[in-house]
């Protein structure tokens, strides 16, 4: 077996074709014929042909920023649990990735919350006046038979096509020398492509590039001059180096020219994070990035390629700058972002969204959030204003999971209190989950509680609580978890074919099948 944290770099003249399961299909900017014989029940997915040659481990310059896993932490000393939201999904892609170029993804690209959240649950529509809704339940933990699983669900409101509005978009094209290969700029202009099919007539559309310096190639464009803006895409060249902070200023500029006070304000960044001229630490972007957000424009990543993307540049550029952050491994990827979840990805319905989860001492001893490592924010921090929390687009759903502890437990979490004791009230409620954001042009955060009672221990658990836990459980088995317990993919699998509509929804089946492969390929080291 090849070592984990290698990735395929592709041998000049040379392209070995190797079938990939499921529909996934890296670095082509059309769709590929599907192969004889690879439908499965739902007649949905099947597998595809994926460029395949194999990696140098010498020349993997993609860089993660390290995950620190969270650990138990006792109600007596921790009773608040506090975190942003997050909505990002391209760790689960580049996963995806990974995978079916022949290799296991390196630990630190493995974040939970991101495979989690590139999938639909179940969650019932908010009630009027408020911008999602937020469901808990509650079951015994696959994994581990010390703690009991609570899984936290919000499903925003979904705005419908007469209420959008109006869009001034500015894409960012990295075509710097990076972006030349195949699932690079290639696939950036069929994804933008893609968008340009969703545009309105009162949309506004500019382009921008960057490579040794910026250039503005479109500019304040109608939306209903497509074939304009076609064009211009289609034109774009790869060369050069890469001054992204540059391009990323320009972009804002631009924005801010047309910016519709009534509408959606965007730039759409697309790169493989590859920055070498001008601004290029993680650092020194993030406060770029906060400073130009200021304008009221919101920021969209899109991650390409393999061999050199930095991740944590991305990241941290989505996760500073009103955004978020998708991965395009395939041209199927391009569609499922730019164009069944637009609105999910381009308009805003809350901002700087906040959890915060007070467990009652009464009932319950520990906890570990699942995921969110680099989201966790300090207790303080959650009614200051000031502090940036997570963007939550129209329809999109965020899903958590905490390991809890009830007081039942044979299970020790550690205290280090002398002299204080956790005060225990007579409320009956389990925890409370308090929820913050703010409007999307307001600076002015509101607040939503939702208690969750005894009503929430479910003996059984649904459908959505049964794919998030194998979700989870497929990530701590990739990171080699300290706190996998007794998780195998044996019990994934069996988790997954226990849910009654797996084979219904595309994305839930393709998972399963990528459980399979990653299983086999464990089995190989």
């Amino acid at each position: 077996m090849k070592n984990r944290s290698s990735f395929c770099k592709v041998s000049t003249g040379m392209l070995i074709f190797a079938l990939s399961t499921p529909a996934l299909l890296v670095g082509c900017s059309s769709p590929q014929p599907k192969t004889e014989g690879a439908v499965y029940d739902t007649g949905k997915v099947a597998e595809y042909a994926t460029p395949y040659v194999s990696y140098d481990a010498n020349y993997n310059t993609e860089e993660y920023n390290a995950v620190d896993e969270s650990n138990f932490k006792a109600v007596a000393t921790s009773p608040l649990s506090t975190f942003a939201a997050d909505v990002d999904t391209a760790s689960y892609a580049n996963i995806r990735r990974f995978v079916n170029s022949g290799e296991l993804p390196p630990a630190d690209a493995v974040r939970i919350e991101e495979m989690l959240n590139y999938f639909h649950y179940d969650y019932p529509q908010p009630n009027e006046g408020e911008p999602f809704s937020v469901t808990t339940e509650i079951s015994a933990c696959p994994w581990n038979p010390d703690t009991k699983l609570m899984m936290v669900g919000m499903q925003a409101k979904s705005m419908e096509e007469l209420e959008k509005k109006p869009s001034n978009l500015v894409f960012l094209i990295d075509v710097s020398g990076s972006m030349e290969e195949l699932n690079k700029l290639p696939l950036v202009k069929n994804a933008f492509l893609l968008l340009c099919e969703q545009l309105k007539e009162n949309d506004t559309v500019s382009i921008v590039t960057y490579a040794g310096s910026d250039q503005v190639v479109l500019e304040g464009a109608k939306g209903s001059d497509s074939k304009e803006i076609m064009a211009a895409i289609e034109d774009l060249e790869a060369g050069g180096s890469t001054a992204g902070s540059e391009g990323i200023k320009t972009a804002y500029e631009i924005a801010g020219k047309y910016f519709k006070a009534d509408g959606n304000n965007r730039v759409i960044l697309a790169t493989d994070g590859d920055l070498n001229v001008g601004i290029t630490s993680e650092g020194e972007l993030t406060r770029l990035i906060k400073k130009e957000k200021e304008s009221g424009v919101f920021l969209s990543v899109l991650g390409f390629g393999t061999e050199n993307i930095k991740d944590n540049k991305m990241e941290a550029l989505a996760d500073n700058g009103n955004g978020n952050y998708s991965y395009i491994d395939s041209r199927f990827e391009a569609k499922k972002v730019l164009s069944e979840e637009l609105g999910a990805n381009f308009f805003t319905v809350a901002k700087d969204v906040k959890f915060q989860l007070e467990f009652n001492p009464k009932f319950i001893k520990g906890y570990r959030l699942i995921g969110y490592e680099n989201r966790i924010m300090d207790d303080e921090d959650f009614k200051d204003d000031t502090k940036d929390g997570g963007e939550i687009g129209s329809g999109h759903r965020v899903t958590v999971l905490y390991e809890i502890v009830d007081n039942d437990s044979p299970m020790e979490i550690g205290s280090d209190l002398k002299y204080q004791t956790a005060v225990v009230n007579d409320s009956n409620d389990l925890l409370n989950i308090a929820v913050r954001y703010k409007e999307p042009d307001s600076e002015t955060s509101k607040e939503l509680n939702y208690p969750v009672t005894t009503e929430s221990i479910k003996t059984e658990m649904s459908d959505n609580m049964k794919f998030a836990a194998a979700v989870a459980e497929t990530g701590m088995l990739l990171r080699d978890s300290e706190f996998k317990g007794k998780s195998s993919y044996n019990d994934v699998e069996s988790l997954l074919n226990s849910i009654s509509d797996i084979k219904s929804d595309t994305n839930k089946l393709e998972f399963l099948l990528l459980v399979k492969k990653i299983a086999s390929m464990a089995k190989e080291q």
